[in-house]
């Protein structure tokens, strides 16, 4: 019996640290490949990933949160995605999710916050990282939003118009100091 405990706790415990490994994984692939097409597989891959709690109850949670907020119930999603940070609290997608919502009410300093957890538990959320410089972009704080899309590039060197998006900015900022 002690055994069967002892197993279940080893389990328990490496299950994040295999997840993790799999995302770096994933990540690996991603700087190193050349392939527009398997870039997006990587990516959808990382983000499967990113949603996946270990929890059936979060994972349900999350399904729900991402349908109620398509469905434009920001305030029901928010709600779902807070009880999600309060059962899992190290679990960055709740909180990118919420920065999500946030964003979409017109509430930028809570979703930077939101943002600012993610990035914390996921350095490499490009996911996040993209939506913190669209939001500085907003707020007119073009030197924030450039350095958040540089570092979305960093994570991902494939983000769709990531590259495009850091150029238009340059320009604006210089523009600016004309």
């Amino acid at each position: 019996m002690r055994f069967l405990l002892i197993l279940a706790a080893a389990l328990l415990f490496s299950a994040p640290a295999m997840a993790q490994n799999a995302i770096d994984d994933l990540f690996d692939k991603l700087y190193e490949t050349q392939n527009p097409i398997e870039a997006r597989q990587l990516e959808r891959k990382i983000w499967e990933a990113w949603a996946t709690s270990g929890s059936d109850t979060i994972d349900a949670l999350m399904k729900g949160g991402i349908t109620v907020m398509e469905k434009g119930d920001h305030k029901r999603a928010e709600q779902i995605f807070s009880a999600m940070i309060e059962l899992k609290p190290d679990f960055a997608e709740a909180y990118n999710k919420r920065a999500t919502v946030r964003f979409l009410s017109g509430d930028y300093a809570g979703s930077v916050a939101d943002i600012e957890r993610t990035l914390n538990l996921e350095p490499r959320h490009f996911g996040a990282l993209a939506g913190l410089g669209t939001i500085m972009e907003r707020l007119d704080n073009l030197e924030e939003a450039l350095k958040a899309y540089r570092r979305a590039l960093a994570a991902n060197p494939h983000l769709d118009d990531g590259a495009d998006k850091v150029r238009e900015l340059r320009r604006r900022i210089d523009a600016r100091e004309l």
